[in-house]
């Protein structure tokens, strides 16, 4: 079938078009009626603005088309400091000669320090907030760059977080799921002129999952022109240990075909140094003992990430797509050491321990998509269909080896033990989009399928190599099976000063998790309803109300479910819990927008049965362990104020405000099992400054300040301060960029964190080479100011298969 139509396609089209062969000319001229040469003049299809064929006006500022068919259409012309001009659409029946396409000179083109660039702007829409930097100076770096200077978008060691929450990103509406590590080689590899917008959405509408937080929706611009375009790309980190990164992506367009390939190899060699506090207690609340505890981590990771995508334009009405994401991890080993000591009451050394770990981790995940889609009619509806299937499996071996010592360093004891995990995991997705019109109502509608199947197993032997099958909770296998059913539809429509969105998503979950070793089978099986409204008022140009609500899900992690232990060592390991249950979160916002430059936001969010990892002591058998478990609930007020524009013609300013209020409760499970409760005050600022030195040289600046924050039990003992300067130059028109990145220049990123209430008392200061600098290189080759269509294309899915350390 596929054969014959392409045969059709190149055998009777070039017959067809021989016969319709019609011409069209013009002129282009700017606004004191004189020719402008070497403009690019695009003739488009007048229904939805689809590429038909370009032309370069010659010195005399004319063009002519030929060879083309009857149809409707409309011109586009562009030049460097002029505003694009467009043509009334036109139908094409016979030769025509239009009238002249007038260019106005732009307003934003600065002459005075000969940067052509315009100014980022900030729109308030009833569900998000639109940050547009298409052509503007921050689009000159990179997507991680872009993502870094969106007002109210903070990113915290690696961590993209809006409103003090992790936030999910998304790319032309599709769900980027991958580590924090990779999710920022993949934003750095993709270059900042192909963005359009970033849209920040505080409180998703229905046609998203009902699961996760804030969404940042990466717009890509709309690719026009045709031909092949590729970049090769280097960079070396340093920190406390070296760190590259080397990779290559080709691009090519016809005008029925986009093929994008891009693979990228990463070696890293990363060190980590933990500092440890315990304080054990009796059961009349005196000091048992007190342990201090320094941990160090060499991790050694070598990566293989490729992807791949063809969209084809099958007509003028229908669009197919085929992507393929791998991830090949053959190595990710961890050389761990740790020393403790233990101390009596008195504060007198009384023995200590030490321990050494090999950690070897293995991984891959093949992801693979179809998607389809369709447009109905004249009136803008669309039809769109969509398939994933995800392969994930991660292999692992840990040994760990521990000596005990008395005051005087005589060898008390030893042992060791190996332990070996496994995971396995399939994942399947369906999903069926319209959009449309009913009536004056713009109408969305939907309907989705995920399967999911995943096998765990962990096996644990003792120092003589023997499994040891006396602890059900050391050694087993556990299986997780789930399928989600959902469908959803939503209306909005804009009156006078008025908009209104609302919508409704329903999703049917049936779970289940089988411990098979130790006999614990977890089944939920239920039904949700997830509404959402936004209203907005604009009574005048520079002022913009809006209040919306929205309710939404979030369900555990596979690994979160698994029962086995991941050990630091034999008494300090990490644990797994099968009766965890998903997280209910309400989330009620009211902001205030003035000239599109300054937003207050006022919100409440409260997450019932919130997921998070509980340090527990166990003060009679002195052990501690992590614990994947619910609280009760966890609750945040805040007031987020952003003010962001130019300040001059070469320098944009932005500050990101929030003062908010952090609650939660939680059963303490070492602590008579009784329930405490929590509150922090804060406040977060973040003040961005872009700087275009020159044309091809610019630098950014950003600082960032928290005073405190509540993660589960924890507190920052301090507050946290970073500092960070990147400075890009580009060379040879363009085509060679220059990149030099320094983070947290004063090494004041990491704080100590402690968990402190009725008889626990413990912390640990983590510290993750966080001053970093970056150099990088990347050499574009071909016709490479064209857009691509390079895009991450994940289900949301694959984002429970992470492991939260």
């Amino acid at each position: 079938m596929r054969s014959t139509l392409l045969f059709n396609v190149f055998v009777f089209a070039p017959l067809f078009l021989s016969a319709q062969s019609l011409s069209l000319d013009g002129l282009v001229q700017n606004s004191e009626q004189n020719p402008v040469p070497f403009t690019n003049v695009l003739l488009l299809k007048a229904a939805d603005s689809t590429f038909v064929s370009g032309f370069v006006t010659n010195e005399e500022g004319l063009f002519k088309f030929e060879d083309l068919t009857t149809g409707n259409y409309l011109l586009k012309a562009s030049f460097v400091g002029y505003e694009d001009a467009y043509s009334d659409p036109f139908e094409l029946q016979q030769s025509l000669s239009l009238k002249a396409l007038v260019l106005k000179e732009s307003p934003q083109f600065l002459n005075e320090v000969t940067v052509t660039a315009r100014r980022p702007i900030i729109q308030r829409k009833v569900d998000r907030l639109i940050f547009d930097v298409e052509n503007t100076a921050i689009s000159s770096g990179t997507t991680f760059d872009i993502l870094k200077r969106t007002p109210g978008v903070i990113v915290n060691q690696g961590t993209i977080l809006v409103r003090n929450r992790p936030a999910q990103v998304y790319i032309n509406d599709r769900k980027v799921y991958l580590t924090n590590d990779e999710l920022q080689q993949l934003l750095e590899g993709f270059a900042g002129v192909n963005v359009k917008s970033v849209e920040v959405i505080t409180t998703p509408p229905a046609k998203y999952d009902a699961e996760g937080g804030a969404i940042l929706n990466i717009v890509t611009s709309k690719n026009l022109s045709i031909g092949y375009k590729g970049s090769v790309d280097a960079s070396a980190t340093v920190g406390i240990l070296p760190k590259y990164a080397a990779g290559s992506s080709h691009y090519y367009k016809t005008d029925w075909l986009n093929a994008y390939a891009g693979y990228t190899f990463n070696s890293r060699f990363d060190t980590k140094t933990d500092e440890g506090f315990i304080e054990f207690f009796n059961p009349n609340g005196s000091t048992k003992a007190t342990w201090d505890d320094l941990f160090l981590k060499d991790t050694r990771t070598f990566s293989h990430s490729f992807n791949t995508i063809l969209d084809f334009t099958l007509s003028e009405k229908d669009m197919l797509s085929l992507s393929a994401n791998v991830l090949h991890t053959p190595k990710a080993d961890s050389d761990i050491s740790g020393r403790t000591e233990i101390f009596d009451p008195q504060g007198r050394l009384d023995s200590l321990y030490t321990t050494q770990s090999l950690l070897e981790n293995s991984r891959d995940n093949l992801l693979f998509n179809l998607n389809y889609e369709r447009q109905l009619g004249e009136n803008g509806a669309t039809l769109t269909a969509n398939a994933n299937y995800i392969d994930y499996s991660n292999d692992q071996s840990q040994v760990v080896a521990t000596r005990y010592f008395s005051p005087q360093g005589k060898l008390l004891n030893a042992n060791s033990f190996n332990t070996i995990p496994t995971q396995d995991s399939q994942i399947y997705t369906g999903q069926l989009d319209y959009t449309g019109n009913l009536g004056n109502w713009a109408f969305e509608a939907g309907a989705k399928y995920s399967g999911i199947n995943s096998n765990s197993r962990q096996d644990f032997f003792d120092g003589n190599g023997d499994i040891n099958s006396g602890n059900a909770i050391l050694n087993d296998n556990f299986d997780y099976t789930e399928s989600i059913y959902a469908s959803y539809f939503s209306f909005s429509k804009d009156w006078e000063t008025w908009s209104l969105q609302a919508g409704l998503r329903g999703e049917y979950t049936d779970a289940n998790g089988n411990s098979r070793t130790l006999g614990v089978v977890n089944t939920q099986e239920y039904l949700e309803l997830f509404p959402t409204i936004y209203l907005m008022n604009n009574p005048s140009e520079n002022h913009s109300f809006g209040l919306n609500y929205s309710r939404r899900i979030d369900r555990p992690r596979f690994q979160s479910l698994n029962p086995y232990r991941y050990f630091l060592n034999e008494n300090n390991f990490q644990e797994g819990n099968p009766n965890i249950q998903p997280a209910i979160a309400n989330r009620v916002e009211f902001n205030y927008t003035f000239k599109n430059k300054l937003i207050f936001s006022l919100y409440w969010d409260r997450i019932d049965n919130a997921m998070s990892s509980l340090p527990f002591q166990d003060n009679e058998n002195l052990t501690i362990r992590g614990l994947n478990t619910n609280l009760n609930y966890e609750q945040q007020y805040s007031l987020d104020v952003t003010y962001s524009e130019f300040v001059t013609n070469w320098m944009w300013m932005s500050v990101y405000t929030s003062f908010f209020r952090m609650e939660n409760e939680f059963e303490a499970l070492e602590s008579g099992a009784q329930d405490y409760n929590q509150g922090i005050n804060g406040i977060f600022v973040q003040a961005q400054n872009y700087f275009v030195i020159e044309p091809g040289l610019s630098a950014t600046l950003v600082n960032t300040f928290t005073s405190n924050i509540l993660a589960g039990s924890y507190q920052y003992d301090r507050p946290q301060y970073a500092l960070n300067i990147d400075i890009q130059k580009t060379f040879l028109d363009g085509r060679l960029i220059f990149n030099l990145s320094s983070e947290d220049i004063f090494n004041t990123n990491n704080m100590p964190l402690t968990s402190r209430y009725l008889n626990q008392n413990n912390s640990f200061f983590a510290m993750p080479e966080s001053r970093k600098i970056r150099v990088g290189l990347r050499y574009k080759f071909g016709n490479f100011k064209l857009s691509d269509n390079s895009r991450a294309v994940n289900a949301e899915e694959e984002t429970r298969l992470e492991r939260k350390d």
